[in-house]
């Protein structure tokens, strides 16, 4: 028996996406076989594609950060999960395909009542936005921040999480994109028209509690000069390179030791993953505010998981509000 997958045939644009066959095995000691039912389409699988990333897999590989599907194979020694059971993971590459072998110890069980288009956004993008706001930033009700790169899949899971901590917003993104900044009582800012280094000084002269950096490059010095004293900038943008990752952690570095009062931190899934019994706690809380419809993944457009090529299109386009899905056709 066969199933597809989707490969990166060499670096480049979404043209090197190709479909093709491989042999279903049975799972392997240790693993769980896993019927995708969807997977995100997300800006660290098209840096991987173009070879932008410290730890990018050699050609030819399968993208795709994160899963939810269905067990329908377990290898030796597997009591949980068990066959039939609805589980997610972090998969970091290899989500662009029917089926995914993974380390069953390290699956996430999601709830059977959730549409899976929108769980899987959890996966990645929530807790990216979860753990910087809640775990790194440690913000409270009232705190004022700036989310830099606001109207994306991880951007529009700030403003949505951001909201639900009562927390007072500002967020960058291009004008045509305010209007879902604004449902979440963000304050806009246009990066194409305004310096938002001088807009936060006009209207917070005191300046803010934290800044929210996914954009990384300039923006994360000039967000951490719009810090109050005792503020923290979180940066968590993908550095696309050893010498970008080296960049980055020497900012961090630097900017903290600096005797302003001000702390400059840097947020990774794969280092904070250390901790998987927190992030098991965080997708569970996740995962409840879901299904209490507290929050609403922002779904700009689904696509059939081997239609993979047509989705990073669209990504790359610049285009897209919220989260592009990858879903199986029969997944209900």
């Amino acid at each position: 028996m066969k199933y597809r997958s989707v490969i990166v045939t060499e670096r480049g644009g979404p043209e090197v996406l190709q479909v093709v066959e491989n042999e279903l095995r049975q799972p392997a000691p240790g693993e769980a076989r896993i019927k995708v039912l969807a997977a995100p389409v997300c800006a660290p699988d098209v840096t991987a594609r173009y070879g932008q990333s410290p730890f990018v897999p050699r050609v030819p590989f399968t993208p795709g950060y994160a899963v939810i599907g269905i067990v329908d194979a377990v290898g030796e020694g597997i009591a949980h999960p068990a066959v039939g059971d609805r589980v997610g993971a972090l998969t970091a590459y290899g989500a662009y395909a029917e089926y995914v072998y993974w380390d069953a110890k390290k699956s996430i069980p999601v709830p059977g009542t959730l549409d899976p288009g929108e769980a899987v956004t959890l996966i990645l993008n929530y807790i990216v936005a979860y753990h910087v706001i809640h775990r790194w930033a440690h913000v409270r009700a009232g705190d004022k921040v700036l989310i830099i790169g606001a109207s994306g899949g991880i951007g529009t899971a700030f403003l949505q999480l951001g909201a639900l901590a009562e927390l007072e917003m500002f967020a960058i993104a291009s004008k045509r994109k305010h209007a879902i900044l604004e449902q979440y009582g963000a304050t806009p800012i246009d990066y194409h028209t305004e310096d938002f280094v001088k807009r936060i000084r006009e209207v917070e002269p005191d300046g803010l509690d934290a800044v929210f950096d996914g954009m990384a490059g300039d923006y994360f010095r000039r967000g951490f000069s719009i810090l109050k004293r005792g503020g923290t900038l979180v940066g968590y943008a993908n550095p696309i390179s050893y010498t970008g990752m080296l960049k980055v952690l020497s900012q961090v570095a630097l900017y903290t030791l600096l005797p302003n009062g001000k702390s400059a931190k840097y947020y990774s899934t794969g280092v904070s993953r250390l901790n998987w019994g927190m992030f098991l706690d965080d997708w569970a809380e996740l995962f409840r505010l879901l299904e209490e419809r507290e929050i609403e993944p922002v779904i700009a457009q689904r696509f059939p998981i081997l239609e993979a090529r047509k989705a990073n299109e669209l990504l790359e386009s610049g285009d897209v509000i919220g989260n592009v899905v990858l879903v199986s056709p029969d997944w209900s």
